[in-house]
């Protein structure tokens, strides 16, 4: 079985999830990313870094291209985002996640020609932090401490990360992908530390699951 197979399974088993659980967070993932858009990632990666797209980063975009937050009548303070159900944050779109990864105006690679992708963050509004993927798995990344990125792997593959965040919401322990828990409000999947909570208004509907 290949990569992309494994990516494929470990994703429709947690979006299979999603839709009976977290309907709202279901809503928000976007189609597939279009093939053009890929390609365009593949070529630009090569020609200014020298390596290939991440065959599974290629294979979720073909199955999700990133994620559009649902409006939800109770989130008044607009606190609750719907599309962020994985603990890293939200799926990133093929422009979105080279943003980053691309050598500044001076040429200069600030991950140091590491070979992987920032595929997940949390900051949205300008990613300054995440998940990155590459050959040997998936790990973390911050942009105040590049040098060394892409070594250490937290995770074997997108496919095992999946699988992971799928056992954590249905079998636990909550705390089994770290200090942020699972937790579901107004049909979301949101992930939060119960000790330094994020969620303010919406907190007191954030129902853990575990």
């Amino acid at each position: 079985m290949n990569g992309q197979q494994n990516v494929g399974e470990a994703w429709r088993s947690l979006t299979g999830w999603l839709q009976s659980n977290a309907p709202v967070s279901f809503a928000s993932l976007l189609p597939p990313a279009d093939e053009q858009a890929i390609e365009a990632a593949d070529t630009q990666l090569k020609h200014h870094l020298g390596f290939e797209l991440p065959d599974q980063l290629a294979a979720l975009w073909r199955l999700c291209g990133g994620v559009n937050h649902q409006e939800i009548e109770h989130d008044e303070e607009g606190e609750v985002g719907s599309g962020a159900f994985l603990p890293g944050g939200v799926i990133m779109s093929p422009v979105a996640a080279l943003r980053p990864r691309m050598p500044d105006h001076a040429g200069k690679d600030w991950w140091q020609g590491a070979p992987v992708v920032p595929w997940l963050t949390g900051d949205e509004s300008g990613p300054e932090s995440g998940h990155w993927v590459g050959a040997i798995g998936v790990g973390r990344w911050g942009l105040d401490s590049l040098p060394g990125v892409g070594a250490e792997p937290a995770f074997p593959s997108i496919a095992a990360y999946l699988d992971a965040v799928l056992r954590t919401v249905t079998e636990g322990p909550a705390n089994a992908m770290g200090p942020d828990v699972p937790g579901l409000v107004w049909g979301c999947l949101i992930w939060e530390n119960p000790e330094y909570p994020l969620l303010d208004e919406a907190l007191p509907h954030w129902t853990p699951i575990h």
